[in-house]
């Protein structure tokens, strides 16, 4: 028998959602779309020394965690639709095939083990992604366009008809936007739909490469009416966006939990699920227990989704981010929910954090660490360095949320083991069903060993500033 032919039996799910399996020679097998407990074979593509990669080519035994996908446009098949890589699988089953992937790497890149898991926070497996880039192409030769996310391991773009993960109104919304771009003077010119929504407001962002004409600008707004969105145009980069017409409700989100809106613009970062975001914040803010006599700082505050919701519990909250713009809008929320008196921003490159840097802007009670993919080593490891330090009390409590597994493994390494701290709680949060995307949460306490400096005995693991692995999100 070739070993095209061999009957497999996967054994679990890499963090791309791949079945793994072992020929009988030992060597690795990458299996797309087998689940765990299947036995499968493989049409091999790529083909290494060390593995194998391919789609699954047949199904012998079925694992009871397979479920229907909820969408027409996924799966193996060709022009499959590549922004959802778990709908096969049941979605309890994707938390727990995510724990697993956290506690994977938080011990065998960081060497560390959560003295808890905390419970996974799920939510809506549909219609939760409030933000999405979409886009778009004029086809000639099929005489239509094409919007939505990009093919399976393809440059090409999805013939979507509708998109479950989105919201409703939005899936809904897809065949009369390809039929408006369709019918634009400039619909080779217009390669992106930027979504962002918030609690009254739908807003699309056009991406385009020319100046539009009276006429497109006049189709814009009448399907505006229509179908009741906000049109943003984006001529160049993120800085140019602007309204097509200004008035109407301002794009916003709300925590209700603490009494905050916040305002935003469709191409500031902003979570991609509200449900969640609001759970995560709830969690984010119980576990660090702010006490109304505390200084806290908010690290990569962005615009002030923790650093809000903080200030109604602390004595001050302190946000920094790297960017000035956003820092600007994060003071300009903290005025509009009347928290200017308990928050301070300022804008710092927090990968190039130093020791001195960190001594002089980063005391506090406790701190909220929000990066982004790249996470914080720069600031993890000048916490360790300043470790012992006359003069520096390091916070009582470190909550870390994290959207990349590898990273947060890696600094979690650094806190541990060169600052001195205990992991005393981690778990997931499915931000992203459906897809192979790992947020998650970790907690640190300080232990009595954080105030003392690190033993000239102990020795240091190998914990290196490494490029993030990348989870891919959306096609």
């Amino acid at each position: 028998m070739s070993s095209g032919m061999e009957w497999l039996q996967v054994e679990s799910l890499d963090l791309e959602a791949q079945g793994v399996a072992h020929r009988a020679d030992g060597k690795v097998v990458f299996i797309e779309g087998a689940l765990p407990g299947e036995t499968v074979q493989v049409q091999v593509s790529r083909r290494k020394n060390q593995w194998e990669q391919g789609p699954m080519s047949a199904l012998a035994r079925e694992s009871s965690q397979r479920v229907r996908p909820g969408c027409p446009h996924f799966g193996l098949h060709a022009g499959a639709c590549g922004g959802c890589k778990m709908q096969h699988l049941h979605p309890a089953a994707q938390v727990a095939v995510k724990q697993r992937v956290l506690e994977d790497n938080l011990w065998h890149l960081g060497k560390v083990k959560p003295e808890r898991l905390l419970r996974p926070v799920h939510g809506p497996a549909w219609g939760y992604r409030w933000r999405a880039r979409l886009s778009v192409r004029y086809v000639p030769k099929k005489g239509t366009v094409l919007v939505g996310f990009h093919e399976r391991k393809s440059r090409y773009v999805a013939d979507m008809g509708e998109c479950p993960v989105l919201p409703a109104r939005v899936s809904a919304m897809l065949p009369a936007l390809r039929a408006l771009i369709g019918a634009m003077e400039q619909r080779d010119r217009l390669p992106q739909i930027e979504l962002a929504a918030g609690d009254e407001v739908v807003a699309l962002v056009l991406r385009h490469l020319e100046p539009l004409s009276a006429g497109d600008a006049a189709k814009l707004r009448a399907f505006g009416v229509e179908h009741e969105v906000q049109w943003w145009l984006q001529p160049k980069g993120p800085d140019t966006v602007h309204r097509l017409d200004e008035g109407g409700p301002q794009l916003a989100y709300s925590l209700p939990e603490y009494g905050v809106t916040m305002p935003f613009k469709p191409t500031d970062f902003t979570q991609v699920n509200p449900q969640i975001n609001r759970v995560l914040v709830d969690r984010a803010v119980r576990m660090l227990d702010p006490q109304p006599h505390e200084r806290i700082v908010d690290w990569f505050c962005g615009l002030g989704n923790f650093t809000l919701p903080l200030a109604r519990r602390a004595g001050a909250v302190h946000g920094i981010e790297g960017s000035e713009t956003l820092v600007q809008r994060a003071r300009e929320n903290a005025a509009a929910n009347g928290l200017t008196a308990r928050t301070s921003f300022a804008a710092r490159n927090l990968f190039e954090m130093t020791p001195d840097e960190l001594a002089t802007s980063g005391a506090a009670d406790a701190w909220l660490v929000d990066p982004p993919r790249e996470g914080a080593f720069a600031l993890a490891k000048a916490l360790a360095e300043l470790r012992g330090r006359e003069g520096w009390t390091p916070p009582r409590r470190i909550v870390y949320v994290s959207c990349n597994p590898s990273t947060l493994a890696r600094d979690a390494g650094l806190i541990v083991h060169l600052a001195g701290y205990r992991c005393t709680a981690a778990g997931v949060v499915n931000m992203f069903p459906h897809t192979a995307h790992v947020e998650s949460v970790a907690v640190f306490e300080r232990s009595e060993a954080a105030l003392l400096p690190r033993p000239a005995s102990e020795p240091a693991p190998e914990i290196v500033a490494s490029e993030a692995i990348v989870t891919d999100e959306s096609a």
